[in-house]
């Protein structure tokens, strides 16, 4: 029984050294939503398109509302028992590239969908602009974190 348990980062990596019909749990890590206040955070899973990609393995994440709380033993328990359940009844491959997003990813696909200009604006690089220009992941646009964040100032 193949289970990888994870958070964001370069362990993500890993995952591409699974066997087919394996089980990646992202328990996320926390980023916070502003410099200046490190105690407002949001869950963060980054490399979800790696999960996304690999369509012989099945993908959970810790609970996106429930990961700012800390991660509770009993959570990760219910995950792995999800996880050999799954490996144990066997799921269908490929797996669908959207069922290995977690939900943050899932509202980024389904808000490319519905507007394509703004997905184009939003992912697309502009020639001659510097690649620190594009540093990107879909949970600062869904949490409106950095160039995302609209800042209202006083007059």
């Amino acid at each position: 029984m193949d289970i990888q348990i994870t958070g964001p980062g370069t362990g993500s990596m890993y995952q591409s050294f699974v066997p087919d019909g394996s089980v990646v749990i992202n328990a996320g890590g926390l980023i916070p939503l502003r410099a200046e206040d490190r105690n407002i955070t949001y869950t963060s899973f980054m490399e979800q398109y790696m999960a996304s990609g690999a369509p012989y393995l099945k993908a959970l994440y810790y609970p996106i509302n429930d990961r700012p709380k800390g991660i509770k033993r009993q959570q990760l328990v219910k995950l792995i028992r999800e996880a050999a359940k799954l490996i144990m009844n066997g799921f269908s491959m490929p797996v669908n590239p959207r069922d290995n997003l977690a939900p943050d990813g899932q509202l980024f696909v389904e808000l490319c969908e519905k507007d394509k200009a703004l997905c184009e604006l939003i992912t697309a690089r502009a020639r001659g602009t510097g690649f620190d220009c594009y540093h990107f992941w879909v949970e600062e646009l869904i949490h409106e974190r950095g160039p995302w964040r609209e800042v209202v100032g006083s007059d």
